[in-house]
């Protein structure tokens, strides 16, 4: 039991982890929250595009604000915004497909954020961190920052949970009941790319979209009810944040590639023995049968 207590409380004696864990479990539960309709809408293609979209506004951020952190979050946080609107806006019409418009966006952005980075001598060094992730690097300021626009992300789900969840079952329903369908996807979309700047310093922009899909569709083998799916996938990816923390302080690995191999593995589980749904179920109904 003392052993057990050393392995859990020693990490917790050095400030930098402790804001690493609260940071990380943090973005569990809003990446969780936010992935629910992503899953559901089938939007991981765009979550993955976004993360990498935000590259130009990460470049700009480093060369004015010469490597600082806190310009390359609000740079970061302005791209995705406005890439997020961009993509609705040009996937509202009928001359091209919402993928074609991400993928159109997303590869240009993406090569303009290379091209931009290129120009720092050393952004092999200093903006890897952003590539895969730095959460022993977050500070108290970034803590704050996470939690703010975290909580902000959680809060407008839940005052607009009926709205999202009509829309994302019935669009039908939706317009019969007169919603603002257009203004609650583009706010969707914004919700996301929130989400996904909040998250960059814990798993960075290559992992991100592990973390805004696997948790929820984790949560989606186990449940059927929205409400229920949604605290699931939170739990899950808290969990999954904290456990992969733990791990690659005592295995020595890189934390946010850590993190998304505990999340990974913790939805192989599901697949595997989900009661009901996973794989070893139907193969023993199979073999009864």
């Amino acid at each position: 039991m003392d052993a057990l207590l050393d392995l859990l409380l020693g990490p917790l004696s050095y400030p930098f982890m402790v804001r690493g864990l609260l940071a990380a479990a943090t973005v569990g539960v809003v990446c969780a929250t936010v992935g629910t309709y992503v899953v559901l809408r089938g939007m991981a293609f765009f979550g993955d595009a976004l993360a990498h979209a935000i590259l130009p506004g990460v470049a700009v951020g480093y060369l004015l604000g010469g490597g600082a952190q806190e310009p390359l979050f609000w740079w970061g946080m302005l791209t995705a915004v406005l890439t997020s609107v961009g993509i609705g806006a040009l996937s509202k019409g009928e001359q091209i497909k919402e993928d074609t418009a991400i993928g159109v966006i997303f590869a240009g952005m993406f090569a303009l954020g290379i091209t931009l980075i290129s120009t720092v001598r050393s952004y092999t060094v200093d903006l890897t961190h952003f590539l895969f992730g730095n959460v022993l690097g977050v500070s108290q300021r970034d803590l704050w920052l996470t939690a703010i626009f975290g909580g902000i992300v959680i809060l407008v789900i839940v005052a607009f949970y009926k709205e999202f969840l009509v829309l994302s079952f019935d669009p039908i329903l939706a317009s019969t009941l007169r919603l603002p369908a257009g203004l609650l996807h583009y706010l969707l979309l914004v919700l996301i790319a929130i989400a996904i700047v909040v998250s960059l310093q814990t798993v960075g922009v290559a992992l991100m979209v592990a973390m805004l899909v696997t948790p929820a569709a984790t949560a989606y083998l186990l449940t059927r009810r929205l409400p229920t799916m949604m605290l699931t996938g939170a739990a899950i990816g808290a969990i999954s944040a904290v456990s992969g923390l733990y791990f690659s302080y005592y295995v020595n690995v890189a934390s946010g590639a850590a993190i998304v191999l505990v999340c990974t593995a913790i939805f192989v589980l599901a697949f595997l023995l989900a009661p009901g749904r996973g794989t070893l179920w139907k193969y023993l109904r199979w073999v009864n049968n």
